[in-house]
């Protein structure tokens, strides 16, 4: 299989993760206009789903370096198995409790509240339970770019012209979020033995099938999650499968793609961590809020006709520039 043998390669690995993470949003916007989100977010999980499956059968079994994929699995613990399940469960239940968090709270709530908790715990937990990186220099960067998405926060503010609905409901749900959040990354890494992807210890899993593992667990755990969201949406009228199933085939198309590229992110994340750490691995990839508010500002020109939000634009990009550089450099 596939393995990472430097940290430089590691690095390039989680910002390539930063990117797919930040960027597969772009095509829930493009379905959008015929596909109401519960129903993308089935062709989403399912292009999860499938790409952890072509990942596990091509990188994951070939080479001469570790186990392959098929005798990974069959030599598993059922422990291993069912913390990797949980991951699913857990990443699946924070990111629809996330999108409705934003759906009843809006971006700025949700996002400062939720992912910057996230950020946060989900550092300080990976970290201690495997410590790489200097710490002072690692949770420097985590502060930076903690500030940067409250910066983001308050330009969305500026932008709504102060009208964002905030109640007690979408920071109770946004903070449940996050910290739901904040864990599932721990759930994947603990399955896998992170100090040798070459000789894994026996019963532990190659990053290959904890991603598929961990993706079996996300779509199981979405005919209970998204099908009550279906039934009682935060937003809008319920759904039907029927519904589901009367868009055409190429709008389908666009939610798997969705799936293919954060999953990309997450299985290379998980393949750098073994090098760099996960806590820096994951604090890399969270970074995503950045690549994302590029998207909403020079593509999407969601700031286009907002004024008073250059200040605070500029200084978040900054601010997450450097913060992003203090993780690196915390693994190097």
């Amino acid at each position: 299989m596939f393995i990472v043998h430097t940290y430089p390669v590691a690095v390039l690995l989680c910002v390539v993760t930063m990117l797919c993470w930040g960027s597969w949003a772009n095509t829930q916007k493009l379905a959008g206009k015929t596909l109401r989100f519960e129903l993308f977010y089935w062709d989403y999980v399912i292009g999860i789903l499938l790409f952890s499956l072509i990942s596990a059968l091509t990188l994951g079994s070939t080479d001469s370096e570790g186990r392959s994929f098929a005798a990974d699995l069959h030599q598993a613990s059922s422990s291993n198995i069912t913390s990797a399940f949980i991951g699913g469960v857990v990443f699946n239940a924070a990111n629809i409790l996330f999108s409705a968090a934003i759906a009843i709270a809006g971006m700025a709530v949700a996002f400062p509240v939720g992912i910057g908790l996230a950020l946060i715990l989900g550092v300080l937990i990976n970290y201690f339970e495997a410590q790489k990186g200097d710490p002072v220099t690692l949770f420097l960067g985590v502060a930076f770019i903690t500030v940067a998405i409250i910066l983001n926060a308050l330009a969305y503010l500026r932008k709504s012209g102060g009208e964002t609905k905030v109640s007690a409901k979408g920071i109770i749900i946004s903070l449940i979020a996050g910290l739901l959040m904040s864990f599932f990354y721990r759930f994947i890494a603990a399955s896998m033995d992170l100090q040798n992807f070459v000789n894994p210890a026996a019963g532990k899993m190659t990053p290959y099938t904890a991603v598929f593992i961990f993706s079996v667990g996300i779509f199981v755990s979405n005919f209970l999650f998204n099908t009550i969201l279906m039934r009682k949406p935060v937003d809008g009228a319920p759904v039907t499968y029927g519904q589901y199933f009367s868009n055409r085939f190429p709008v389908h198309l666009v939610g798997v793609l969705g799936g293919l590229i954060w999953g990309l992110g997450n299985s290379l994340n998980l393949i750098a961590a073994g090098k760099a750490g996960p806590a820096i691995s994951y604090g890399l990839g969270q970074g995503a809020t950045l690549v994302a508010a590029l998207w909403g500002v020079f593509i999407w020109k969601e700031f286009a006709h907002a004024k008073g939000v250059k200040g605070y634009l500029t200084a978040m990009f900054l601010l997450f520039v450097a913060g992003l550089g203090c993780i690196i450099y915390s693994g190097a």
